[in-house]
């Protein structure tokens, strides 16, 4: 909101001046300061007049409105899934829209120890590098389904399907979370961090769904982003839909005392700033923050899979050096060519493998990680 200030000795000519200029205006407050005369007990008064112009806090309202607008689908759909969470399917394929093929990447690639296979063995060594899967970690999960094959001498699959050899694969190379369960009564509190942009308010939200809909939890939620515009307002729908409570913590002294306040809750989802991995001082503000709640606190970091590894892999060092990351939450595969990256980043970093957000609607665009689902997704089935 803009705040235009008029200083004069005349209240009312002030006001006619900023409706000159501002054309309709909204009167915020006025101050006023009384300066002694010539003669002691008479004293002139010099007003500071503050306004705004009317339009600008009226296509705010406009804005809010129409974001209530679009989420009543939302909050439609809840009603739905809540009244028929049994009929959900509960392991169906993700989709993965498929790339068209001049836009796929041809370039050749080096793969190393790829003479060491044969048959099938290559076929799907290859299908994993194109969809982001570095060659050196490929080799590795296609040797896990591999024997050797007499005649060539060399590796081939001994899994009737790619899909079995991956799933195979994943299970030994992998580690993941499960879905997420929170006895009733043995409270458990979850900070969702990552980059800017990568959609922690959005996921938090979805999981916060699953957990208000599918385990009938009492859940919490609260904000420490007071640093995006509308982002405040945007968690506040979110949780009304829900129906359930929204605090924002503007300091440590705050968080802890919501959260001392919140007790009677099975679940707790604290929403964090979105800081850059490069951004040291930011990120000590965050962990300073929330270290009022000392170790009761479960880190999901975020990462999205437009990324490339390298990226990805620098902000889970970056970020590990500040917080306990407990577990990956992986956002945006749905824009991305090269889904290989959730593996990379899971091989290489250790952490166990939670979610995968698929779109932007809430609470249905999110999938669990399991084995299976990766497979799915690097085979586009």
């Amino acid at each position: 909101m803009s705040v235009k200030i008029y200083e004069g000795e005349d209240l009312d000519a002030l006001i006619e001046r900023a409706k000159e200029e501002l054309g309709d205006v909204e009167i915020l407050y006025y101050e006023v300061e009384k300066i002694p005369g010539i003669i002691p007990f008479l004293k002139k008064r010099r007003y500071r007049l503050f306004v705004t112009k009317k339009e600008k806090r009226e296509e705010k309202e406009r804005e809010v409105e129409k974001l209530e607008e679009e989420l009543k689908e939302v909050k439609e759909l809840l009603l739905t899934l809540k009244e028929n969470v049994s009929k959900l399917p509960s392991q169906q394929p993700v989709p993965i829209p498929s790339v068209p093929e001049h836009l796929e990447d041809k370039a050749p690639c080096s793969i190393p120890q790829i003479d060491e296979f044969t048959g099938d063995a290559v076929e799907l060594i290859n299908i994993l590098v194109k969809k982001g899967v570095e060659p050196d970690i490929a080799v590795e999960l296609v040797k896990v389904s591999c024997g050797l094959d007499i005649e060539a001498e060399k590796l081939d699959l001994n899994t009737n399907t790619f899909k079995e050899a991956l799933i195979n694969a994943f299970e030994e190379k992998l580690s993941f979370t499960g879905e997420l369960k929170v006895e009733k009564g043995n409270q458990r509190i979850f900070a969702f961090v990552g980059p800017t942009g990568v959609g922690k308010t959005t996921n938090l939200f979805k999981l916060a769904s699953k957990f208000v809909i599918e385990q009938e939890l009492k859940v919490g939620v609260i904000s420490t982003d007071t640093f995006k515009v509308g982002g405040t307002q945007q968690a506040r729908i979110y949780a009304s839909i829900l129906n359930v409570p929204f605090y924002v913590a503007t300091d440590q002294k705050k968080l802890k005392e919501i959260v001392e306040n919140l007790k009677d809750l099975d679940v707790i989802l604290i929403d964090t700033v979105g800081r850059s991995h490069y951004d040291y001082f930011r990120l000590g503000e965050i962990k300073a923050t929330l270290s009022i709640l000392g170790t009761s606190i479960e880190y999901v970091l975020l990462i999205s899979c437009n990324y490339d590894t390298k990226e990805a892999i620098e902000v889970v060092n970056r970020y590990r050096s500040f917080f306990p990351v407990d577990f990956l939450l992986f956002t945006k595969i749905d824009e991305s060519s090269k889904p290989g990256v959730m593996v990379n980043v899971g091989v290489k970093s250790g952490l166990p493998l939670s979610y995968v957000s698929t779109g932007q609607r809430v609470p249905e665009d999110i999938k669990l990680l399991t084995p299976t689902v990766i497979a799915d997704i690097l085979l586009g089935g």
